[in-house]
């Protein structure tokens, strides 16, 4: 892959700095290289000239590993047609978009992409625009694939799954573009994006959709490590051999589905840890409120700000619902109150009520379910044990 595989430049001063300087490497021209399409040349692409003279077919492939692309040299568009050019480009080397830019003046921007193995590779400087890919691009190009950028200069703000995130100088963001996805960057930026199939990496849905429209430091852990592969990925692949190549190439899939398995066990396990805490607090929720008859699933659920069918789900690795703990631990209190001798001996309606329930009958079947007796033969069975229990410790 040539450094500068692909480049659509635009400048309000035409500059000689245009020029696209072709890697020098002694070894002979691929074979079979195709002529540019005309369409090309009518677009204001060039072929690219390496230092010998030849020309780097759009589709060639280079002995090193990479498939080369054609220049586009936009200084030779009119201004009214350079948006256009882009736009076919993206849609031919990446994906449809659309890009749309801040300003009504003359946009100016470098566009290089390539392929290094499965991937495609781009390098993207450009003046402030936004970027919108909407369900209609994603019809035209459904293969599913996952972006993941550095952020060279300037910034990047993306949008995708309900998540907003801004990438500053030296950051990652990734994005799925076989999801709706917008990208605003306010101020001449670069960046640089590795597009990896989906199939090419071995992760669950559910983790992909986990670091979807994030963006994060790189300062340490896996990403730190990331970084610098994928920006020699983008920039140098061409420096190698096929198998140095292929071995770069693999390095980043692994490294990058390891930052997204850390990443998403991580949440899994602050997930658990949260709804641990938060089946802790529903339980105390539960006991302080055990004398209030309108104790229900419903009236927890909505204490702490969750769905009644979220509510179950927390409790089904507790072996019983919501409404059958409510209930066995009100007559586990009543059961308690009804053995406990003091001076005044509450009545057994007094005592149901006292802990939430409020008809008699019912208290007394579901009593009798759960200690196998009523509560009047409980309270004298546990007072004539207690009693018992006394004598036998006076004459022990």
């Amino acid at each position: 892959m040539t450094p500068f595989c692909l480049l659509a430049a635009w400048s309000r001063t035409p500059p000689a700095a245009l020029l696209v300087k072709a890697e020098n490497r002694p070894h002979a021209p691929c074979a079979g290289v195709a002529p540019v399409p005309r369409s090309y040349h009518a677009a204001g692409i060039r072929p690219v000239r390496a230092q010998d003279g030849r020309a780097v077919s759009a589709h060639g492939s280079d002995s090193r590993g990479g498939r080369v692309s054609p220049v586009l040299l936009t200084s030779q568009i009119p201004e009214e047609q350079r948006l256009v050019s882009w736009h076919r480009t993206v849609d031919r080397e990446l994906v449809p978009v659309t890009v749309v830019p801040h300003d009504a003046g003359p946009f100016t921007g470098r566009l290089v992409t390539g392929r290094v193995g499965v991937l495609r590779v781009t390098t993207v400087e450009a003046d402030a625009h936004r970027i919108k890919r909407t369900k209609t691009h994603i019809a035209r190009s459904p293969e599913p694939l996952v972006a993941v950028g550095v952020q060279v200069t300037g910034r990047t703000v993306l949008v995708q799954a309900g998540r907003q995130v801004t990438a500053g100088r030296g950051d990652l963001f990734v994005y799925d573009t076989s999801r709706p996805y917008f990208l605003e960057r306010p101020e001449r930026s670069s960046v640089h994006v590795v597009l990896i199939p989906r199939r090419a990496l071995d992760l669950s849905d559910e983790a992909l959709d986990s670091i979807s429209g994030t963006a994060f430091g790189t300062a340490q852990g896996c990403a730190a490590v990331l970084k610098p592969v994928l920006m020699t990925v983008v920039s140098s692949a061409h420096e190698y051999s096929a198998t140095a190549t292929g071995g770069l190439v693999n390095g980043l899939v692994d490294l990058f589905s390891t930052l997204v398995t850390e990443r998403y066990e991580g949440l899994v396990e602050g997930a658990g840890t949260a709804q641990d805490h938060l089946v802790v607090r529903i339980h105390a929720y539960i006991d302080q409120h055990l004398g209030d008859p309108s104790l229900s699933p419903d009236s927890v659920a909505l204490a702490h700000q969750i769905s009644v069918r979220y509510l179950h789900r927390l409790f089904e690795d507790e072996g019983v619902t919501v409404g059958r703990l409510i209930q066995r631990r009100r007559l586990e209190r009543c059961a308690r109150e009804l053995a406990r001798r003091s001076r005044t001996t509450p009545t057994v309606s007094a005592i149901a009520q006292r802990w939430g329930f409020v008809n008699p009958a019912h208290f007394s079947r579901v009593f009798r379910g759960a200690y196998g007796l009523s509560p009047r033969e409980w309270r004298i069975q546990r007072l004539e044990s207690g009693m018992m229990m006394g004598a036998t410790e006076q004459h022990a």
